[in-house]
């Protein structure tokens, strides 16, 4: 169990990647995306805004004809989603599944209730 306990251990370190703890707020973690530039930022913030007018706006579904550019870059939100997307610890979940096979675990509930 200790040679398991080790190889948790090693891949938590390796592949909790995504969510970084803040150094100011105990229990509070932050996620990064990486951005070329102010303007790029800039858009992210309309796309999204743009988006959330459309998913409020059940009856029109469209954005407001007072917004100049209307088009919603959805390509753009779907890629800051995928930079958010945890796949380092959907590895770090596939090598603890490999680690402690479903048969394994039965015989460690086992244990325990006995």
């Amino acid at each position: 169990m200790k040679l398991k306990k080790k190889s948790i251990e090693r891949l938590t370190a390796m592949c909790l990647t995504t969510l970084k703890p803040t150094k100011d707020k105990n229990g509070i973690y932050t996620a990064q995306i990486r951005v070329f530039d102010y303007l790029e930022l800039a858009s992210i913030i309309k796309n999204l805004m743009k988006l959330c007018i459309v998913a409020l706006d059940h009856d029109g579904a469209k954005v407001p004809n007072t917004i100049e550019n209307r088009s919603i870059d959805v390509g753009l939100i779907l890629g800051i989603a995928l930079q958010l997307f945890p796949i380092d610890e959907f590895e770090l979940l596939n090598e603890i599944s490999i680690l402690f096979p479903k048969d394994s675990r039965n015989e460690d509930e086992n244990i325990v209730k006995k």
